[in-house]
């Protein structure tokens, strides 16, 4: 061409939760039986939608005001309705012009970072969700700046490194956090909630929230929305219903703004966004019409707690085979469906090996893991994954150094579940000892 199409670095960030599909998929091809423990998708893992829940959408499908646009903002019944679950907790107190609607948190994640200054940075948590690093790190042409979450300590945000980037990076503008976390299942507690709304309103910050999981805790914890604790200080909150209701294909996200009318240049930042996703004129009006029927219905609470339930045993039942082999770094997950495990340093080498019988699977894997610049645990991924077909995600793909990998909480068979995760303990004994 021309001239050159794309910005500086295009291409060099990667999604390797979508990635290392590509070449599972290759590998079906040859044989290999895959359990895909890579992706947060409960319907992939066999979850059943119920009747009743089915019958609201149908009942919405056929009815002529879900084919239509709606406000750019979002349903007003539905924002209506939202408006008075964040406001009946007593925190911070929203309108429905405080809620804007996306076709799903990837397409809030993108207007948020997309709609900053280039050198305006959100100081990020590492490891984080690969979308949020991609959407930050992309508009400001630079890698992301994080603070660390301790895997020594229940992955809990290290307060003083994150105060620290804080000071001394004067163009961090906001503060991000994940809760419950993705990829490290952890959940914040109060005290560490409060002690970063203090540290943004000191450097006169603003927070961004991903709550998309807040109704998913388990395990004695519990969670608090960042509106209960936020005070005066500005902060968008995002939610959805891919994962809760779980309607992943709906692709429904919104965000929730707290303290819009309090700073002015927050509130110019707000509006450019809001005038972006005009350009898109609205978000899908189906799945937002049938929010407040699904959430309200008797059923809801009742279901919402047996899936919650089956994750809380699947990650113990994780937990247990995992936090037994040594090397690792396994904290218990408490929130979410996903568990970050660490390898101690220096564990792994570029010498390890699995055994491969299928000499064209051996071919493909070695290609890969043999590339230049390819992680220890990116190889040690790979290696599982044609040895045993456990498909998990390399650790250091989520904007940390740590190497080791994400696997998700998902299996709703017990049995099964004990068969990958005895299995991989003890193929991660036999890759270290290789």
């Amino acid at each position: 061409m021309r001239n050159e199409l794309v910005m500086p670095g295009a291409g060099e960030l990667t999604y390797e939760i979508r990635n290392i599909v590509n070449v599972a998929e290759k590998l079906q091809k040859h044989g290999v039986k895959i359990n895909w423990e890579n992706i947060g998708d409960p319907i992939v893992k066999g979850e059943v939608i119920p009747q009743w829940m089915k019958e609201i959408v149908a009942k919405e499908a056929v009815s002529n005001d879900t084919y239509g646009y709606c406000h750019t903002r979002g349903v007003l019944e539905t924002r209506e309705f939202i408006c008075d679950m964040t406001n009946s907790r007593g925190g911070a107190r929203i309108t429905p012009d405080d809620i804007i609607f996306f076709n799903g948190l990837g397409d809030a994640i993108a207007k948020v970072y997309g709609n900053l200054r280039h050198e305006t940075r959100i100081l990020m948590p590492s490891p984080t969700y690969t979308t949020h690093t991609l959407g930050e790190s992309g508009h400001a042409l630079a890698a992301p700046i994080c603070y660390r979450l301790k895997a020594e300590d229940n992955w809990y945000p290290d307060l003083e490194d994150l105060c620290n980037h804080v000071k001394y990076n004067p163009q961090i503008s906001g503060i991000m956090i994940i809760n419950p976390d993705n990829p490290t299942g952890m959940v914040y507690p109060v005290e560490t909630l409060r002690r970063i709304v203090e540290i943004a309103k000191e450097f006169d910050l603003f927070i961004i929230a991903d709550e998309v999981y807040n109704n998913i805790v388990y395990n004695g914890q519990s969670t608090v929305p960042i509106s209960d604790v936020i005070g005066e200080v500005p902060a968008i909150a995002m939610k959805g219903i891919s994962k809760e209701f779980p309607w992943p294909g709906s692709r429904c996200g919104w965000v929730e703004v707290y303290n819009y009318g309090k700073d002015i240049r927050f509130d110019k930042y707000i509006n450019s966004i809001l005038t972006s996703k005009m350009n898109e004129v609205c978000s899908t009006t189906l799945p937002q019409k049938t929010i407040p029927a699904i959430m309200s219905h008797p059923e809801y609470p009742v279901y919402l707690a047996e899936r919650i339930s089956r994750y809380e045993r699947m990650s113990n039942i994780t937990y247990d085979y995992l936090k037994e082999v040594p090397g690792l770094l396994v904290n218990r997950t408490n929130g979410a469906f996903y568990m970050a495990v660490a390898f101690r340093e220096g564990l792994l080498n570029s010498r390890q090996s699995l055994p491969i019988g299928n000499p064209e699977v051996k071919e493909l894997v070695e290609g890969l893991v043999n590339a230049a610049g390819t992680s220890p645990d990116k190889r040690f991924v790979y290696y599982v994954l044609a040895h045993t077909g456990i498909c998990a995600v390399p650790l250091s793909s989520f904007a940390t150094h740590h190497q080791g990998f994400r696997v998700t909480l998902l299996e709703k068979d017990e049995r099964e579940c004990e068969r990958i995760y005895k299995t991989l303990a003890a193929k991660i004994n036999e890759y270290l000892n290789s």
